[in-house]
């Protein structure tokens, strides 16, 4: 696992919608002044306060499950065979008190809650759902008061393929409210006030493909706090993705938690996370870390961010902690996806803790010591042992045993700050792109500027075509470069032509 504090010190939507004014991006060529466009209007799924009801009456088939019998649900799973449908009364449903009592499903088996079904764990049982078997639902269904162990989940324990969790409300569990598994669908779910994370998407052996988290309430989670309890674990947020092939993030919710709100982090590639809400996160709303290639569009982002970026701040850390966190992650042709590069547009960016980071550790490669992702390496490289002295101070390893964050166009956003909203005067109004002093190991051959001078200059990063309100400020090369927009977009940075700043309030 990871941080960006250790990185820094190791230099269909819900049902019920509340459709949010159109935002206002912006369009232009460069020399012209962007004219406001609308943008699409991302929903607030709002599924924890109001969650879809289930089945009122047991389906033809289904075998019914009674909230009176203590184990019913596990016994008559493991006694039916494979894809059976089961109906869970209303009432409150309870395992066997052993503390690794679950259900096991079998291949395609349903679980559907009438109105008011609840599986509890009583704070005894930990796991809800495990097992290996694929294709299995789990519907319209309330799961509170497990207790898994940390970084291990109630629901999919075992991160099996296929399962589809809808309409479902996880709530009130140790650990992350559930684990993902390859063409897993998270549809419509309120995920909230979960220990660890609403969802650890990790697992073991292998990577995820094909998941989607759609129309979602990601809300209050890291209830535990385990950053306090583990400085620097990198292992908390709203949803967590871990080696993940191919994700469609859209039309979520995701505010309040006590952390990150979305967190890419380890040879992630081809997300696309759009029409989301990201707000009032303690920390940023999204981190792409070492990963590769996603578009990330017409979001609405706001309020994120106060908790630990004015925390760094009033220590005295001049590093642009931002909103919007790109660590070693970039677009990259050599690796498929619907993208190759990571496009960051038309969102709305309103009174956040600073905007856009881009950042490099130069201390950070396969084989590293400073690599926080342990073991780990690019998915350019897949004997990870090449990645030594003499052989990766020339190419292609040079290039290929570092995540580099390149091809990076953020264009067409709207970023909006009153720092009066936020009670702030300084270190709360940046846009970053920059990297570390390389110095270890002594057998680095990224010592020196030489990652800093790519990052800002080599890499094809580029803002263009934005509209700024609010008194920006904008950082290069090094956490104590600081430039006004005009030096910005001058020699020899040329950032965000074609955009415009009102310095104003931002209002």
């Amino acid at each position: 696992m990871s941080s960006r504090r250790r990185h820094r010190i190791r230099a269909a939507a819900a049902t019920l919608v509340l459709a949010l004014p159109a935002l206002a991006g912006c369009e232009g060529t460069p020399g012209d002044s962007p004219k406001p466009a609308a943008a699409p209007a991302a929903p607030v799924a709002r599924v924890c306060a109001h969650p879809a009801p289930g089945p009122a009456k047991a389906p033809a088939g289904a075998v019914t499950v009674d909230p009176a019998v203590v184990g019913d649900l596990a016994a008559k799973t493991k006694s039916s065979p494979p894809h059976t449908t089961f109906w869970l009364r209303p009432g409150t449903h309870r395992l066997d008190p052993d503390r690794y009592a679950q259900v096991i499903p079998k291949e395609g088996d349903r679980y559907l809650g009438a109105p008011g079904a609840v599986l509890d764990g009583r704070k005894k049982n930990q796991y809800a759902f495990g097992g290996t078997a694929r294709d299995v639902t789990v519907s319209h269904l309330a799961v509170r008061h497990f207790v898994a162990p940390p970084d291990e989940g109630v629901v999919n324990h075992d991160s099996a393929d296929g399962w589809v969790i809808e309409h479902a409300v996880i709530r009130d569990n140790s650990g992350a409210g559930l684990m993902a598994g390859a063409r897993q669908q998270v549809r419509a779910s309120c995920l909230r006030d979960n220990g660890q994370y609403g969802m650890n998407a990790y697992k073991a052996t292998g990577r995820i493909t094909g998941l989607v988290v759609e129309g979602n309430e990601i809300t209050g989670n890291n209830t535990d706090h385990w950053e306090r309890r583990r400085k620097g674990c990198g292992c908390t947020g709203g949803v967590k993705f871990w080696a993940v092939e191919g994700a469609d993030v859209r039309g979520n919710w995701v505010h309040d938690n006590r952390g990150t709100g979305l967190w890419g982090d380890t040879n992630n590639n081809d997300f696309r996370i759009e029409d989301n809400v990201l707000e009032a996160n303690d920390g940023a709303a999204l981190i792409y870390e070492t990963s590769y290639n996603a578009v990330i569009r017409g979001n609405t982002i706001r309020r994120n961010n106060w908790v630990e970026g004015r925390r760094e701040a009033d220590r005295g850390d001049s590093f642009p902690y931002a909103t919007v966190y790109l660590s070693e992650s970039g677009g990259e042709p050599r690796v498929p996806a619907r993208t190759d590069k990571i496009e960051i547009y038309r969102n709305l960016l309103q009174d956040n803790w600073s905007g856009i980071t881009l950042w490099e550790n130069a201390d950070r490669f396969c084989n590293s010591p400073a690599n926080t992702s342990s073991g780990d390496c690019t998915l350019l490289v897949h004997d990870t042992s090449r990645c030594a002295r003499p052989a990766i101070a020339t190419a292609p390893l040079y290039a290929d045993c570092r995540w580099k964050t390149q091809r990076v166009d953020i264009h067409d956003n709207r970023f909006v700050l009153d720092k009066a909203v936020l009670e702030c005067t300084v270190r709360c109004d940046r846009m970053a792109v920059l990297a570390n002093y390389g110095t270890y190991p002594d057998w680095s051959p990224y010592q020196g500027r030489r990652v800093a001078d790519a990052i800002t200059q080599k890499q094809h990063n580029r803002w263009h075509d934005n509209v700024y309100q609010g008194p920006w400020r904008f950082v290069t090369h090094d956490p104590d470069h600081v430039v006004d927009f005009t030096q910005w977009q001058g020699a020899p940075y040329q950032q965000d032509t074609g955009s415009t700043l009102d310095p104003g309030t931002g209002e």
